[in-house]
């Protein structure tokens, strides 16, 4: 498939363009500064740009079989309103170019995920320590699902640094989550890759945990 990934100098981003090469996925990564991506591979296309900008955003969408966001902001304090501005120039692109299938990566905690989640968590994650960057999820989430796309929103747990194993739990029923919702950044990618081939859960909130 030729994938179009947005945020891959991030954790799980560099993991998702690990394994989507070893898949013989064809990418194009859109990144701030070129000189973040070290791989070389025949096929891998990187493309420096901003988020603002639309005729760089259409050169790196048009003709791709999907994309992929696993943007993140990077404060607990302060909006990523730059970020969420260019989630919705990615959905005008691709809405633009008549490229449909849309897979982002959010947070357990953001949109009706909230719910799913043990009262003491969601009190101490979700409402505090959390709160700015899940509004900015829940506010992207609103605008995808209000998109033409065919759209699945992931909503993974605490993210952790294990090895990837394939093995993990996911589901877009509201079906409350008991214990630790953590799951390694490999696995969401692994899930991600997966999600992209079948499109088992187009117009869908997804949870995932192992």
């Amino acid at each position: 498939m030729k994938l179009t990934i947005f945020g891959a100098t991030g954790r799980t981003g560099q993991l998702l363009v690990k394994q989507a090469l070893e898949a013989g996925h064809e990418l194009t990564l859109f990144v701030r500064n070129a000189n973040t991506i070290t791989l070389v591979d025949v096929n891998l296309k990187v493309v420096q740009g901003d988020l603002s900008n639309k005729v760089q955003l259409t050169e790196v969408i048009a003709g791709s079989d999907a994309c992929i966001s696993v943007l993140g902001g990077n404060s607990l304090t302060k909006h990523a309103t730059e970020l969420c501005n260019g989630i919705e120039n990615i959905i005008n692109v691709m809405e633009t170019c008549g490229v449909k299938r849309f897979i982002y990566l959010s947070s357990l905690g953001a949109g009706n995920s909230k719910q799913l989640m043990p009262a003491i968590a969601r009190f101490l994650i979700a409402d505090l320590l959390l709160r700015i960057p899940l509004q900015d999820h829940t506010r992207n989430q609103q605008v995808i699902g209000q998109s033409k796309l065919q759209w699945t929103i992931l909503q993974p747990g605490g993210l952790t640094d294990k090895a990837l194993t394939g093995v993990y739990n996911s589901g877009s029923e509201m079906t409350p989550i008991k214990g630790s919702a953590a799951i390694s950044r490999a696995n969401v990618a692994h899930f991600i890759l997966a999600e992209a081939v079948q499109n088992k859960f187009i117009g869908k909130e997804v949870w995932l945990y192992e």
